[in-house]
């Protein structure tokens, strides 16, 4: 163990338990985020020693604030916790799914991120890591990829909330560098998780996503900071 912190949303499963069992491997205490506290307190006796329960509602203002109030310091934020409600392109998608899922997926990042930017900011080497799709690359979306075919407008409201969680990823660089953060997005692909049918079809073994997320919670102080990188490393186009 070591005097880090890190604190991943959503971290009862899927992408965001695998991140949190990777973090707690490294000797750091690790807060899983889960809104569901018996879900939250299996994973974990499942990932073991350095990890500890936080029970988190990235909708909730009240649970956001009450739990800030139980981290001093924190040095690693990865916001994971995301939702899929529809598959649907945007003109079969009706405003309160949209509205569903920017809550979760948007509105929820700022609420967490900015209610424990005190105790980041009490870290020597802040980093915030965005979970956020290759999907939701603009470049990618209308061009050849190495992640999916280009030309289709189906989850329309999941792709364009992880696309405005992007440029906050970049606002957030931009405005918090001189304060030593690197705040940086990751494409993760699609994996074998419960995010949507779609995923849930997937082969992809979300443990493998989960290393990148490792690399750039753990970025050196020269590491970069308002980019997007795929979970192999590699930049994705904006």
């Amino acid at each position: 163990m070591n005097d880090r912190t890190a604190l991943v949303t959503g971290a009862n499963k899927g992408i965001g338990k695998h991140i949190a069992r990777l973090l707690a491997a490294e000797g750091l205490t690790v807060y899983v985020g889960s809104r569901d506290r018996g879900l939250g307190q299996r994973a974990v006796e499942e990932i073991g020693e350095g990890a500890r329960l936080l029970v988190l509602d990235v909708t909730d203002p009240d649970v956001i604030a009450q739990a800030a109030t139980q981290l001093d310091r924190l040095d690693v934020l990865v916001n994971n916790a995301g939702i899929s409600p529809t598959l649907a392109p945007p003109a079969d998608t009706s405003v309160e799914e949209f509205r569903r899922t920017y809550e979760t997926n948007v509105f929820g990042v700022v609420a967490v991120t900015n209610a424990f930017l005190p105790a980041l900011r009490r870290s020597p080497h802040p980093r915030i890591v965005n979970i956020s799709s290759g999907t939701a690359s603009l470049t990618w979306s209308t061009n050849p990829n190495p992640q999916f075919t280009p030309g289709n407008g189906a989850a329309a409201a999941y792709r364009s909330s992880k696309a405005a969680l992007n440029a906050l990823t970049v606002l957030y660089a931009q405005t918090l560098a001189e304060d030593g953060f690197k705040v940086n997005a990751l494409a993760p692909g699609i994996r074998a998780t419960d995010l949507n049918p779609l995923a849930a079809a997937a082969g992809n073994d979300p443990a493998e996503a989960a290393h990148g997320a490792l690399r750039l919670a753990l970025l050196p102080d020269d590491g970069p900071t308002g980019a997007f990188f795929s979970w192999d490393g590699t930049p994705v186009p904006w």
